[in-house]
């Protein structure tokens, strides 16, 4: 079970490290739970079924132990792909935004985004000009160990809107969160 463990949080820590936001949980109980409160775009489960088996009962993809983790994060963004829906490069104004390849630019300008920054606009983008609240983002971003009371989400925000320069597409509604002006 502890081998189990630290095989969960080395894989953890790797998918954080392609920019994945990634909660962990250890057992089916405490997956239930934090499943019932958040809505994930992937969830890896560590089931020791058959490849069919696992099909059957609604699984959308399998990959046996022992794997290379490339071909997991490959796996795991194919499917992120396709929940929800978009296409892999979005257009808002002169921002352009290669969801695939991970780059942005701006009025034909690459600009160099962190993970963090990145997970953001995508995030927003995903909203199609709806409003995100900073909680939102702090659960689609960041993972279950950010401080829900730091100011993270407003100070990558600014870094972002900095990048992005003027006018900014970020847009603050009070009270509420964040929503991109002229979304796609």
């Amino acid at each position: 079970m502890e081998d189990q463990k630290v095989l969960a949080d080395r894989i953890a820590e790797g998918l954080r490290d392609q920019g994945m936001a990634v909660d962990v949980a250890y057992d089916g109980e405490a997956a239930m739970e934090i499943t019932a409160f958040t809505a994930y775009d992937v969830i890896v489960l560590d089931r020791d079924l058959p490849r069919v088996d696992g099909l059957n009962l609604g699984a959308d993809d399998y990959l046996a132990k022992p794997f290379a983790f490339a071909e997991l994060v490959a796996r795991i963004r194919s499917l992120a792909r396709r929940s929800p829906s978009r296409p892999p490069v979005v257009f808002c104004g002169d921002l352009v935004v290669d969801l695939v390849r991970r780059r942005v630019s701006r009025a034909g300008q690459p600009l160099a985004l962190t993970r963090k920054e990145f997970g953001v606009l995508e995030v927003l983008l995903a909203a199609d000009g709806g409003v995100v609240s900073a909680e939102e983002l702090l659960e689609k971003v960041w993972d279950e160990h950010a401080d829900p009371f730091s100011n993270t989400v407003s100070v990558t925000v600014s870094r972002l809107r900095r990048k992005l320069g003027h006018p900014p597409p970020i847009e603050t509604v009070i009270g509420s969160g964040y929503r991109l002006r002229g979304a796609p």
